[in-house]
Order: structure tokens, then C-alpha cells, then sequence
């Protein structure tokens, strides 16, 4: 008769294979969009099309935990950043840089406007972001013409955009980029470059 330990193990193996999943699912998203299927998602993950199922009963059930964890790992990234605490130019970086190395997640969140409990996401991505934004519209260093959630929304979207790209750079050519994008279009027209 099994003993109680290996309880611990199979947890174990059962939040590797979820993660498998749930990468798989991502990176698939991410190449094939709505046309990617639970079977195709099995398939990159190495499993049966029936442990997809096991794990997430449906479509929605997948990407919604897509999106719990794309929530997760973006909140996290950008508290760990302290973007509230430096520079706005400096925090648009580190923002940049945290929203990039979410990765597929990410893009798989904004590209398929996935919004788990709204309200986490507003607190713990948004609501940081565009935290940021205001201070620099206040400090003068951002255009106070647009209104704060379009350059929030628009910062969100270029990333996704970018990082969505066939034409891929390593993360500080990544970074550099989208900051430099983002800032010289969002610069208020007085600001000093």
C-alpha cells in the first residue's frame, strides 16, 4: 500500500505537466492565434489531448489560467521594478524590460484581450503603468494632450506588437527599442530630448 509521501511527488509532476500546458499553449497562441486547437496545444506540450482536458475542461478554462499567470508574472515583474520610485524615462525602461520578459504570455494576454478579473489586472498591470504615465504627464516629460489611458494602452500594445513580430532581437535591443518608440511619440512636444 502506497504511503503518504508520494503525494508530494505526484503534485509535483502534476504542476510540471500544467506548466507544460500551459507554456505549450502559450507559444501555440502565439504562432496560430484562434485557429490554435486543445489538440494542437497537446501536441506542443508532449501529451495526450485528454490530459489537456484533464488539466483544463475547456478553451476558456486554458485561457483564462493563461491569463491568471500573465497577470501574475507582469505584476510581479513590474513591483520588483519599482517604477514608482525613479524616473519616469527610467521607469518606462524598467517597465519595457519587465512587460518583455513575460514573453509569450504576454503577447498571448494582449493579443487575445484576455482579462482575468479585471480588477487584478487594473491594480497589479494597469494600474502601475499608468501610474507612471500621469506622473510623467505632470512632470511635463509625457504629452498631456493624449489622455493617460491611451498612452497606457498604446505602451501595452506596442510591446505586444513587437514582441509578436516575426523580426526578433535579443531583450536590451527589444527594450531599447520600444522605450525609444514609445518615448519619442509620447513626448510632450516641449520636453527636452
Amino acid at each position: 500500500m502506497p504511503s503518504r509521501p508520494q503525494a508530494v511527488p505526484r503534485q509535483a509532476l502534476q504542476e510540471r505537466v500544467a506548466a507544460a500546458i500551459l507554456d505549450a499553449a502559450a507559444s501555440v497562441l502565439l504562432t496560430r492565434g484562434e485557429q490554435a486547437s486543445m489538440t494542437d496545444v497537446a501536441a506542443a506540450a508532449g501529451v495526450a489531448r485528454a490530459t489537456v482536458y484533464r488539466y483544463f475542461p475547456n478553451r476558456q478554462s486554458l485561457l483564462d489560467e493563461l491569463a491568471r499567470l500573465a497577470v501574475r508574472s507582469a505584476a510581479e515583474r513590474l513591483a520588483a521594478a519599482r517604477i514608482d520610485e525613479i524616473p519616469v524615462p527610467d521607469g518606462i525602461t524598467r517597465a519595457v524590460r519587465a512587460l518583455v520578459e513575460v514573453g509569450d504570455l504576454f503577447v498571448v494576454l494582449a493579443r487575445e484581450r484576455l482579462r482575468p478579473e479585471g480588477e487584478e489586472f487594473q491594480r497589479d498591470v494597469g494600474g502601475p503603468l499608468r501610474a507612471l504615465v500621469e506622473r510623467g504627464q505632470a512632470a511635463g516629460d509625457l504629452r498631456r494632450d493624449v489622455p493617460s489611458a491611451w498612452l497606457t494602452d498604446s505602451l501595452i500594445g506596442i510591446v505586444a506588437n513587437i514582441l509578436s513580430s516575426e523580426d526578433q532581437r535579443g531583450v536590451d535591443d527589444t527594450v531599447a527599442a520600444i522605450t525609444g518608440v514609445y518615448i519619442d511619440g509620447a513626448r510632450h512636444a516641449g520636453a527636452a530630448a
